[in-house]
């Protein structure tokens, strides 16, 4: 972990949890979560929980992310939300995560599209990518992160891709108990800053914070924690605990605390 850009923990509770049920689980988790400065967590429950948390939540505590938005600010959109509908009570979006992409066909120019909305409405994107399982046998892991990463970031300036959060999220270590090894994770994380540089420099590239995500647990969050490119962690099926998700977090303030001293 780079002591540089402050770690990020992010929960992406996708389907689950009524807004009843939100509310619940936000209360334990205020109990059970230090309120610090060392680390940024971010909460993403369901669209309609959204308004109801971000009234609940200690805001010193926890930020608020959605899991989606669609990139036209307003319209005859019927079921969507947009990012302009979002400002104000997020402060983050997820765009581009794999289920996104392969249930409900988010193209690159969507994902494109979708980013520059959230920067524009002033709002954090989380721009998840990674590789297939067939893609990682065929060795085009390499190919496969840099297209994301260019076509993802296009159009953007330098200043506004220092506010991107990049998530590496294996499609084939996602909510199913496979781990990509730290070595495979080091280097994606290479691949990603080294894409970001060529394209904006070596000082962007720095500023940019890139996460893990693939069936992190707090048995494994140290272990991603401890790679140096890695800036935090993107939490699915664990955040769903209170107990799980606080020791996750506890792990990234341990190793931000260590770090600096």
């Amino acid at each position: 972990m780079n002591t540089t850009r402050k770690p990020l923990i992010v929960a992406n509770w996708k389907m689950h949890n009524t807004v009843h049920e939100s509310s619940l689980f936000v209360h334990r988790l205020s109990e059970k979560v230090l309120v610090q400065r060392s680390v940024d967590v971010v909460l993403c429950p369901t669209m309609l929980a959204l308004q109801s948390v971000s009234l609940q939540i200690n805001h010193r505590q926890f930020k608020l992310g959605a899991q989606n938005c669609y990139w036209r600010d307003e319209g005859a959109f019927t079921g969507e939300v947009s990012a302009s509908q979002l400002r104000g009570v997020a402060s983050y979006v997820i765009v581009g995560h794999s289920e996104r992409r392969n249930i409900f066909g988010d193209r690159e120019r969507d994902i494109r599209a979708k980013i520059q909305a959230v920067i524009r409405n002033q709002m954090i994107p989380i721009l998840c990518i990674g590789e297939t399982a067939q893609q990682r046998v065929d060795h085009e892991t390499k190919t496969v992160v840099q297209e994301q990463v260019l076509s993802g970031l296009a159009n953007l300036t330098s200043e506004e891709i220092e506010r991107v959060v990049i998530a590496y999220e294996p499609i084939w270590a996602i909510g199913n108990g496979n781990t990509a090894t730290p070595q495979e994770v080091e280097k994606a994380t290479e691949i990603i800053h080294e894409q970001v540089e060529a394209l904006y420099g070596k000082k962007t590239a720095e500023a940019v914070r890139v996460l893990y995500g693939g069936s992190v647990t707090d048995k494994n969050a140290d272990i991603y924690l401890s790679i140096p490119r890695i800036d935090g962690l993107l939490v699915g099926s664990a955040s769903l605990s209170a107990p799980i998700f606080a020791n996750i977090v506890s792990m990234a303030h341990n190793k931000r605390k260590d770090n600096v001293e």
